[in-house]
């Protein structure tokens, strides 16, 4: 597939999304979600059956929207004018089979965030305790198989955790963080916030038992924060 022979609109959708997820990346370092080249951020490009991706082992200062890699939902990266040289990230595959079983996911991020990752190397849920989980994840943060990178098998795993789950997190053992949402932008603020309560919930550890919010009443704050919370925009910011 060559993205010149695609119609007008759809080329200005790559190039427009392109820019979204070069930008968002800057969010991944900027709040300690990743080191070096670690991690990634993709986004469908609405109306298509494309993604774009980042490049593999690429440093995040050196990303530009014209570095972003733009592959079709088998994970094969299309002819768009991007160097050749630029292959897409060792966990295209899983983002892909993402897309190809989650319709309704536009963003997929992976980061390997230390709090979050620690939860993953001890194959522990994040427990719902605080208020802030109870608004962004429905519930636990729930903990995915080990999956061998570099094939569809993270894919898998993430699917199958999260098909029967509110939260738009899960922790890969071993591994570390995938976040979904509806879009790029959602995605990344999920991961954010991943880190965020598996820090807050490791530090209460260490000072005693928390104490688990009852399920009726994470239902009510999922279903405020989710439906009423915001200006117009559900979940669109924090508690405040």
């Amino acid at each position: 597939m060559r993205l010149v022979d695609e119609p007008a609109q759809v080329q200005e959708a790559v190039e427009q999304t392109r820019r979204r997820v070069s930008e968002l990346h800057a969010e991944l370092p900027a709040n300690g979600l990743v080191v070096w080249t670690a991690g990634n951020v993709s986004e469908r490009v609405p109306g298509t059956d494309l993604f774009v991706i980042k490049p593999s082992g690429v440093r995040y200062e050196e990303l530009t929207p014209e570095a972003m890699v733009v592959c079709t939902l088998d994970g094969n990266k299309i002819e768009d004018g991007t160097p050749a040289e630029l292959t897409p990230s060792s966990d295209t595959a899983a983002h892909a089979y993402v897309y190809r079983h989650m319709p309704e996911v536009g963003g997929v991020v992976h980061t390997h965030s230390p709090y979050a990752c620690a939860f993953s190397a001890v194959y522990r849920p994040i427990p719902c305790v605080l208020t802030m989980m109870a608004d962004e994840f429905g519930g636990d943060v729930p903990v995915g198989p080990f999956a061998i990178i570099g094939d569809d098998s993270i894919g898998q795993g993430i699917v199958e955790t999260l098909k029967d789950s509110r939260s738009p997190a899960v922790l890969m053992g071993n591994h570390g963080p995938f976040t979904i949402g509806k879009n790029a932008n959602a995605a990344v603020k999920a991961a954010v916030m991943v880190e965020e309560v598996a820090k807050t919930v490791a530090i209460a550890e260490s000072l005693g038992e928390p104490r688990p919010i009852a399920q009726e009443h994470i239902d009510v704050l999922y279903d405020r924060y989710q439906n009423v919370y915001g200006q117009g925009q559900a979940g669109s910011g924090s508690e405040a």
